[in-house]
């Protein structure tokens, strides 16, 4: 199953018995999750073998192979991500980080991946895409052999709080539409990564998931005034109901249909 286009990043998931496919190479980084079997492959000279839940991490231009290690079967999924995605939300720095071991037990690195590979029928917004963008470059520094980079990563820098105020107030204005990367950069007056780095910084979130979170409020005050599922999801900004109730479980642990069953039964 191939994912629509996010930019150019590619997003896939893959189930077969047996070998699945022979040697070969990608020029960008392959970042997946293993789902279940165990995923085996050759890389760098040695066979590997990941189990469900493992992250696994391809440099580009390494030569790999893939099979399914059980009878069982094997399902994962992956990410495919340029080289110059990470180039361009580390602001410019040298080297791409190398992760020497491809089979990673990072929590962080897996609950971002999942997040990426989580919706694959539909095409992730904009500002997400450059949050997970900038997640993804800090877990690949952070389990990187470039101790260097890492704390080069790790050095704070200065936080443009009018700046950042500005982008909230813009969120909160807009929620109920797409916002671009473009729009906010105009807002803040930074680049599309310095603008997600220092929002993060000072809300504790990205932009997109602040917008997210706007619409969901938007989306319980009309259900409160009893607007039907499938307008109060449109009418805050999201795709369509379906939309609507998976952001909705995620955050408050139950359907937006369950939540208004229980706050009428009060």
């Amino acid at each position: 199953m191939h994912a629509p286009a996010a930019g150019n990043i590619e997003r896939i998931e893959a189930n077969f018995h047996g070998h699945g496919f022979e040697p070969h190479r990608h020029d960008t980084y392959a970042l997946g999750i293993t789902v279940s079997g165990v995923q085996t492959f050759r890389y760098r000279g040695a066979e590997r073998a990941s189990l469900p839940g493992n992250v696994i991490v391809l440099h580009p231009d390494e030569v790999h192979d893939g099979s399914a290690g059980t009878d069982d079967g094997l399902t994962y999924r992956m990410l495919y991500l340029p080289p110059e995605r990470l180039t361009e939300a580390g602001g410019g720095a040298k080297g791409l980080p190398f992760v020497p071991d491809p089979i990673v037990a990072d929590h962080r690195f897996r609950l971002c991946l999942a997040e990426a590979l989580d919706d694959l029928d539909t095409q992730p917004e904009a500002l997400m895409l450059d949050d997970l963008i900038l997640r993804l470059g800090a877990a690949l520094r952070r389990n990187s052999d470039d101790l260097t980079g890492q704390a080069a990563h790790q050095t704070g820098s200065s936080i443009d709080r009018a700046a950042m105020l500005r982008c909230r107030d813009y969120l909160r204005e807009h929620c109920d539409r797409p916002v671009s990367s473009e729009e906010l950069e105009a807002v803040s007056g930074l680049d599309r990564y310095q603008t997600a780095r220092q929002f993060r910084r000072l809300f504790g979130t990205s932009p997109h998931r602040y917008l997210v979170m706007r619409r969901l409020d938007r989306a319980k005050a009309a259900l409160t005034e009893d607007v039907g599922l499938a307008q109060a999801a449109l009418d805050s900004g999201f795709a369509d109901q379906a939309h609507f109730t998976r952001h909705f479980k995620k955050t408050f642990g139950m359907t937006p249909g369950r939540w208004t069953a229980l706050r009428r039964s009060v």
